[in-house]
């Protein structure tokens, strides 16, 4: 039987530059904790497809917690850009509160 990993590797042989297929393996690599593919894969996807906004919220939360809080701060704030820029109010609000917590200035109770 095929994991869920196989079966995306195989769709994206079939549609190499589909963002969704992309970040979803991506989103494989960080559950499976192989930090170096899924920083990577995020790579990719910010400067490949870089107004898919589902990444930013994301690829800030990895960054997060890899320790990385500026490179993550910079991720929010790129991300806001697109989601402004594509008028997704519900990703704007996320990465927002995303962008005040990372910067201190937002609990996650708030």
């Amino acid at each position: 039987m095929k994991t869920r990993l196989d079966q995306l590797k195989e769709f994206l042989k079939e549609s190499p530059q589909d963002p969704f297929l992309k970040y979803a393996l991506t989103m494989e690599y960080v559950k499976m904790q192989d930090n170096s593919l899924a920083l990577a894969g995020f790579e990719d996807l910010v400067m490949e497809h870089a107004d898919y906004v589902g990444t930013y919220y994301h690829f800030g939360k990895f960054l997060e917690g890899q320790g990385e809080k500026d490179k993550a701060i910079e991720i929010y704030e790129k991300g806001i850009a697109v989601a402004q820029s594509k008028r997704n109010f519900h990703a704007l609000g996320e990465l927002k509160n995303a962008l005040l917590m990372a910067q201190g200035l937002l609990d996650e109770d708030e």
